[in-house]
This record gives structure tokens, sequence and C-alpha cells, in this order.
């Protein structure tokens, strides 16, 4: 089976092309540049009253990038409802190395210590690329989710591709975009210098951990930033109840 070569990997993404496999035992992979696009706009997620309840409950304990192994091994099982996955072993493998790389990260629900949903992407400039999710309780994978979403704005991100559209992804603020309009809100998000160029340091300063360091209040340099303490639920809803 051939490996995905990570900086290929990159520059699809930054194109708007990504890879699937046929099946989980396929050899090969193909690009793919759907025609309709999904997308999930920041300021317009949709938070129900059920699920803000869930997550100020905190039932769930949220991390991000603790188990990204396990994370994409969980959304590449078969399930009674899904009993094949386009996740291979080759893109399996690429993501593990975009994910030491820094540039795929995981975010997890835990339940009882046990790992119960959770979601992973990539992460290119201002722009993530959500991949797959799983959940095995209720809830699992909304909670992972609005977490994403509440991180993203925290970190002045301007793109959350979801890649297709689903019943559930479009219950929780999901839209279609056409190929050119997608093509135009991707290249606002990595803020290219010139066509096809993808040099980073043209990107956004788009921050994936912004929500995980505070100010500190009585800091005479405000730009100095300290680690904060665990995140709550009541916190992630109050972010994602602000518009932007």
């Amino acid at each position: 089976m051939k490996a995905i070569d990570p900086d290929l990997l990159l520059r699809a993404y930054s194109i708007g092309v990504f890879p699937m496999a046929d099946s989980r035992a396929a050899d090969d992979v193909y690009w793919v540049e759907p025609k309709k696009r999904g997308i999930l706009p920041l300021n317009r997620f949709r938070l129900s009253r059920s699920l803000a309840k869930t997550i100020r409950s905190n039932r769930f304990t949220v991390s991000v990038d603790h188990a990204f192994a396990d994370v994409v091994a969980q959304c590449a099982a078969s399930t009674e409802d899904r009993p094949d996955t386009w996740i291979n072993p080759a893109i399996e493998r690429a993501y593990a190395d975009l994910h030491r790389r820094g540039h795929a990260h995981s975010i997890e629900t835990w339940q009882g210590g046990r790992l119960v949903g959770g979601l992973y992407g990539v992460k290119l400039g201002g722009a993530f690329f959500g991949e797959s999710m799983f959940s095995r309780e209720s809830n699992a994978s909304k909670v992972a989710l609005a977490w994403l979403v509440a991180r993203l704005r925290a970190g002045r991100f301007r793109l959350l591709d979801c890649q297709f559209i689903t019943d559930h992804l479009r219950s929780m603020g999901a839209i279609e975009v056409s190929r050119d309009d997608y093509v135009a809100l991707l290249d606002s998000a990595l803020g290219f210098a010139g066509a096809g160029s993808v040099s980073e340091a043209a990107w956004p300063r788009a921050d994936f951990f912004a929500l995980d360091v505070v100010p500190p209040p009585d800091a005479a340099d405000p730009e100095r930033r300290t680690v904060s303490g665990p995140i709550s639920g009541c916190t992630i809803v109050q972010l994602l109840g602000q518009t932007s």
C-alpha cells in the first residue's frame, strides 16, 4: 500500500482537495473535490438547549490531542450502522504524520475514563478541515463539535470545512456552498500571497490553542499569556453564545 506524502496532502488541502479510499481494505486512495462543499459558518453554529445543558453539566470530560490515534481508529472502525469506512491504513498513517507535525488535531470526549466520542481534522492557516467524528454515547460527538467550534472562534479561525453535509451537521448549522464559493472562502482563510502560494508566513495568525491560555489580569504586558485552568462547560456555552 503506497504511502501518502504529507507535503502533498497539505498542498491538496490548500486547493480544496482531500483523499478518500473505497473501503477500509482498499490499497489505493483517490482525491476528491466536491461540486458542493459542506461548511459550518463559525458564527452560525446552532447550540440547542439540550446540548447546552449537556455541556454545562460536564457529563463528558473533553480533551485535545490526548488520544489522536485512538480517535482516528474509532472513526475507521466498523459499526452496526456503518460496516465499512473510507479511512484505510494509508490515510490513517498520513494523518498520524500530520499530527506529529502539528497540522492535525483531535477533540476527545470521555465518560468514566472511557473514550466515547471525538473528531479529528487538519489545521492549515485560518482553516480547519474536519475529517471524521464518532460517538459511542448519545451527544458525545456533538459535544466534541461544540468544543471545536468554541476553540476555532477563540483562535480567530475563518473556515470550518465539513466536506459533505449530513443531517447531523445540518442540524448544527452546516450549509452547502458551490465549489467556486468554497475556493474563495478557502483562499481568504489561508491568506494566499499569490496564486498557488502555500507559504505559511502569509497565513493569518489563527491559534488552535488560544482557548487554553489567558492573559494574567494584572500583567504589565498584556501579550504575556499563561496556561489557564480546566475549561468548564459553562465557558464553552458562553463562547458559543457570542456572535461574531
